[in-house]
Formats: structure tokens, C-alpha cells, sequence
């Protein structure tokens, strides 16, 4: 039986199919933090691909905590109306569930749009802000040093991400991910390439994952009953030179998330460090999914590289996770959904207006939503 196309659970939320398009920063939001006409097309396409689930970029819960000053922000009720706008008008082309990631960007925030090439601004330039971080590590040895968080300002850390929960729900997303990766602001408390505390935020395994748990936990007493809430974690730092976040820190963090009530972990990895050594190849960071996946029950999300139709169901096939993301797949190709079901010979559900955009011969591929 074919698997990419069956229904998945996340909670009380049901996914169509096991296809769901990974957060992809835009930096196209205005320097308030707020949607763009960009993010109507955006959104809209990713409404009609065909996907089981759209997460969508990363959205940050402070101003400090935006990666650019284009990042887009969820910190603020302006911020949450506007998006509450889009979302109505994008599920009456579709009932494809939206979800969105919460992050903050910690010491890699304060930066120019990626393409500009510029990198971090310091904190007196235009565009440039203090960042701020587990320890006062820079990213990068020349970028100006991120202070570190007080325990009073984690405590507001903390809160800003409960309250950001809080109008995602009201917003009208149907889920709510947690972003705990790619050298962030919780990943930079997990790893202790980039803290050093030496208080109940640092030290052992325990203490460097309590910032994580406790910000979930603060999300989850926020949202309603059942609503899912997930996390996306970054498996390994792909360093072996010295202590650093690795796989089996990952399994004790996917099980403590877990018993907190996790909807799903969604693996991914790096980020973190500028030494890191990825062996990048298709399916590259499978392996760390399929480590993770027998050792809790809730569903777990792979990603990285996965770019057709037999490779992603082989993953599924072999048991290794259990759902697909795919990410840049889907900017270059925005109908993904409907070529891996023509591929796999499935049917797909799709907007009516394009039913008589089927193939010749693939008079069965698309069901009306």
C-alpha cells in the first residue's frame, strides 16, 4: 500500500496526506514585522499545492528575536489581525490546514535579507539591534557579541512565546510549531558549543534543555484542548571535535517532549556552528528521524534533500518517519503533490477549477477538495 498518500494524525488535527511543506523564511515582511502582498501569493499557492499541511516561516515573538528586519513577526494583536485576513481568505480556495512556526533567532538575528550579502548589523547600524543568546558567544568570531539573558529576561522569553501561541490560535492556524533549531535561540541554550551557564539554564543535559520544555509547556497551556503543538529540532551539530549537541541528546529531548504533550518532532539538524562538516547528499538527514522515531509514539517529521515521489515513500516504506517535509522542492515546483501522486499512481484532492488540468491517461489522478 502506498503510504504518502494516506491521512496522518497530529493531535485532534488530521492531515490529508503525509506531505507537509516545511517553514521557509521569506524576508519579505515590513519593518513592523507585518504580511506583505508576497506572503498573499505565497500562502495561496501553497493552499492550492495539494500538501497535507503548509507551516509557514519562521515568525518571531519579539522584535529582537527576528533573524532580518524583514522577518515576519507574530508579537503584537496588529500583527495577528492582518494575518487572521489572509488566513480567512486563503481557506476559501482551500481547507489545506496552515500552521506556523514561532522562533527566535537569538544571536543570529540582526541580520541583512540573505541575498544582499551583507551578514549581521551591528547593533548602532540601521537594521541592527543587540542580540542575545545563552552565553555572550558570537556566531561568527567578527560579529559584534550577543549578551547574554538574564533569568528575568528568559522569563519573558518565555512568556512572549505563550503569547504568541495564544494568537496563532486566535489567527486562525491550525497548528502551532515550536522552533528549537538551526543554531536559534533554544537551540543555542541546548548546545554547549554556545552555552556556557553556569545556572539552571546550563551545564548537564537537564538544565540546557529546560528553556525548550518550558517555553512548550507555556505554549500548551494556551492553546485549546488537543490543539497540536509541535517542535522542530536540529538532531546533530555536525561537529565531533568537541561536546555538542548530538543525536542522543536528541532522543532524550523527543522524549521529554513527549511526555509533555508533543504533537510531533520535526527533525532536521545543523545550524548551530560555522565548523559544522554536513555530508549533504539526497536523504541526508533521515537517518537522525529514523533514530528518533522507535523511541517515542508520536509522529516524526523528516526532511533534507527529499525532492521525489519514490524517495519520499521508500522513507515511509522503511518505517524511518512519518511524514514527509519538503521545503525547497516546493518553491521550484509548486504542484510537488500533484507529480508525486501521478507518479505513484494515488489520487490527490485539488481545487475544482484545475480538475481538467489532468494529464492525458491520468483521468483519475484528481477528487475535487
Amino acid at each position: 500500500m502506498t503510504l504518502l498518500f494516506q491521512p496522518l494524525q497530529f493531535g485532534a488535527l488530521e492531515l490529508s496526506n503525509k506531505i507537509v511543506i516545511a517553514p521557509m523564511c521569506q524576508y519579505s515582511a515590513t519593518d513592523q514585522g507585518e504580511i506583505t502582498y508576497w506572503h498573499e501569493q505565497q500562502w495561496a499557492s501553497y493552499a492550492l499545492s495539494g500538501a497535507g499541511l503548509c507551516i509557514v516561516e519562521a515568525t518571531a515573538v519579539q522584535p529582537e528575536g527576528r533573524i532580518s528586519y524583514a522577518d515576519l513577526g507574530l508579537w503584537n494583536d496588529r500583527q495577528a489581525d492582518q494575518i487572521k485576513t489572509l488566513l480567512t481568505k486563503v481557506k476559501s480556495i482551500s481547507p489545506m490546514p496552515f500552521g506556523i512556526q514561532l522562533a527566535h533567532a537569538g544571536r543570529k538575528a540582526s541580520t541583512d535579507k540573505p541575498w544582499s550579502g551583507r551578514g549581521q548589523f551591528k547593533p548602532d547600524e540601521p537594521h541592527g539591534w543587540q542580540t542575545v543568546s545563552a552565553s555572550s558567544i558570537p556566531f561568527q568570531a567578527d560579529e559584534h557579541p550577543p549578551k547574554a539573558l538574564s533569568e528575568l529576561e528568559i522569563q519573558q522569553v518565555i512568556s512572549d512565546f505563550a503569547h504568541s501561541a495564544k494568537r496563532a490560535v486566535d489567527a486562525g492556524f491550525d497548528l502551532v510549531e515550536l522552533h528549537a533549531a538551526h543554531g536559534y535561540l533554544l537551540h543555542q541554550f541546548l548546545s554547549p558549543l554556545s552555552n556556557q551557564r553556569t545556572d539552571q539554564y546550563g551545564g548537564s543535559l537537564e538544565n540546557r534543555m529546560r528553556l525548550t520544555l518550558e517555553v512548550f509547556q507555556a505554549m500548551k497551556a494556551v492553546v485549546p484542548e488537543g490543539y497540536p503543538v509541535g517542535v522542530r529540532i536540529s538532531a546533530t551539530d555536525w561537529i565531533e571535535e568537541e561536546p555538542s549537541w548530538d543525536i542522543n541528546a536528541s532522543i532524550e529531548l523527543s522524549k521529554a517532549l513527549e511526555a509533555l504533550g508533543a504533537a510531533y518532532i520535526h527533525v532536521s539538524s545543523a545550524g548551530l556552528h560555522i565548523a559544522q562538516k554536513i555530508d549533504i547528499k539526497p536523504s541526508y538527514q533521515v537517518p537522525f528521524a529514523a533514530a528518533i522515531k522507535p523511541q517515542v509514539q508520536i509522529p516524526v517529521i523528516t526532511v533534507g534533500l527529499i525532492t521525489d515521489a519514490e524517495q519520499a515513500e521508500e522513507i515511509l516504506q522503511k518505517d524511518q518517519a512519518d511524514a514527509i517535509a519538503i521545503a525547497r522542492a516546493i518553491l521550484y515546483d509548486p504542484h510537488w503533490p500533484w507529480h508525486a501522486a501521478a507518479e505513484l499512481k494515488q489520487e490527490i484532492k485539488i481545487s475544482p477549477q484545475y480538475l481538467r488540468s489532468a494529464p492525458h491517461g491520468l483521468n483519475g489522478l484528481f477528487k475535487p477538495f
